[in-house]
């Protein structure tokens, strides 16, 4: 995997850390950028002026999603919801600008299978049409990324397929594939045949080793051919390190420094 940069997900390492010394601490540890899911609460401007600080990129993250606490992971399958999700978009992308992010994910939501309708896709994909013509005029992408029933029961997106679907019905323009490789391997899909599937739609690339999601080398993964494949369909993004460490953040970042024999691939 040496030949990608990557990208510190800071809502999964140095947690033991407020958020602004997170990105310092992926700075000094080498990653090329950093990303969060929610950065809402600290204001864009004070936002830019810590990455500034660190001269890092920011790489993508979320629409407001609703209420963490409810296990709420989206809103833009709810038509009663609709317009909180226009205005998330709106937010969002405001947010966007202000910090120089080029992707900004539109989780689906939870929903049980059996609760689900043809109104439940269907506002979906109006939505996610409308969240990619607004963004399209900002010059950002919108992301989908699917996320496996073992780690996000009931999730709506739950496959690199039905996200592929969502894209197509929405109109395909401006939408992009958040391909998480730990959920690909959760949801007992083969990695390799799913890259090469979705080899036109894959924006952003999440990493993790399994079983367990922790550090690359903890688990059966194979990432130098991982990293082979996604070189051969022409991936030039980051790869976002959306891994749980097994300890310590910084303890565990010798897979890192074993590349090329330095701290990281800048």
């Amino acid at each position: 995997m040496s030949d990608f940069p990557y990208s510190a997900h800071i809502g999964y390492l140095f947690t033991d850390k407020p958020l602004r010394e997170r990105i310092a601490a992926a700075k000094r540890h080498g990653f090329s950028a950093v990303e969060y899911p929610a950065p809402y609460g600290v204001p864009a401007q004070e936002m830019a002026e810590w990455l500034r600080a660190e001269g890092l990129p920011y790489t993508q993250f979320g629409l407001y999603s609703g209420d963490a606490q409810r296990g709420e992971k989206g809103l833009a399958i709810f038509p009663e919801r609709r317009e909180e999700f226009r205005r998330s978009v709106e937010d969002g992308l405001d947010y966007a600008e202000a910090i120089g992010v080029g992707m900004v994910h539109a989780m689906a939501g939870v929903l049980p299978a059996a609760n689900r309708k043809q109104e439940h896709w269907d506002c979906y994909v109006e939505n996610l049409a409308y969240a990619a013509g607004e963004a399209g005029k900002r010059g950002i992408t919108i992301l989908i990324e699917a996320m496996s029933a073992g780690a996000v029961p009931d999730y709506f997106i739950d496959t690199a397929n039905r996200a592929a679907a969502a894209i197509a019905a929405a109109g395909g323009t401006n939408l992009g594939l958040l391909l998480d490789i730990f959920h690909t391997a959760n949801m007992g899909l083969d990695i390799f045949e799913e890259i090469r599937t979705h080899a036109g739609l894959i924006a952003h690339v999440h990493i993790a080793d399994y079983p367990g999601r922790h550090e690359p080398g903890s688990g059966s993964l194979d990432f130098d051919r991982i990293g082979g494949m996604l070189a051969e369909i022409g991936y030039r993004g980051r790869l976002g390190c959306e891994y749980v460490p097994a300890g310590d953040t910084e303890a565990g970042l010798a897979w890192l420094a074993a590349l090329n024999g330095s701290p990281a691939h800048i």
